[in-house]
C-alpha cells in the first residue's frame, strides 16, 4: 500500500514531534507499506525550509517517493476543489494529493483529516483523535 504522508506531518517531523516520528517509523517498517509524498507536499516543504535546514530536509525528504503529477490528477483535483474548497476549506494542494491518490491508490495520513472529505479518497488520521 502507498502511505502518502501530507505536508503538516513532515513539517512536524521536521520540527522534532515525536509522535511524527513514531508514526512515520511504523508506516516504515511494515513490509506491506511504501512511502510516498505528493508533489505538492515536496513543494511545500522544500520552498520554505531555510539555508541551514537544506541538506537534513532534502535528505529526510529522499526516504520518500514523490508521486508526479499529469493532465488526468489536475483534472480530478479540480472536481475536489470546485466541489469542497466551499464547504471544507479543501485547498489546491489538498485537492492535487486527493487527486493522487484517486489515480493510484492508497491512504493519506494527515492532522488536517477535514480537508479529504471525499469518500473515496482513505484518509487516516495521522495521531490523536
Amino acid at each position: 500500500m502507498r502511505a502518502y504522508i501530507d505536508s503538516d506531518v513532515l513539517i512536524w517531523y521536521l520540527r522534532g514531534e515525536k509522535k511524527a516520528l513514531d508514526l512515520l517509523k511504523k508506516l516504515r517498517d511494515n513490509d506491506g507499506v511504501d512511502l510516498w509524498i505528493g508533489a505538492m507536499q515536496r513543494a511545500e516543504v522544500v520552498f520554505f525550509m531555510r539555508p541551514a535546514e537544506e541538506s537534513a530536509t532534502l535528505l529526510f525528504l529522499a526516504q520518500f517517493k514523490t508521486a508526479p503529477i499529469d493532465q488526468q490528477i489536475i483534472d480530478k483535483a479540480w472536481e475536489f476543489y470546485r466541489h469542497w474548497n466551499p464547504r471544507k476549506g479543501t485547498d489546491v494542494n489538498d485537492a492535487i494529493l486527493a487527486a493522487t491518490v484517486f489515480q493510484t491508490g492508497g491512504r493519506i495520513y494527515t492532522l488536517n483529516y477535514k480537508h479529504y472529505p471525499m469518500s473515496d479518497i482513505a484518509v487516516q488520521r495521522a495521531w490523536g483523535t
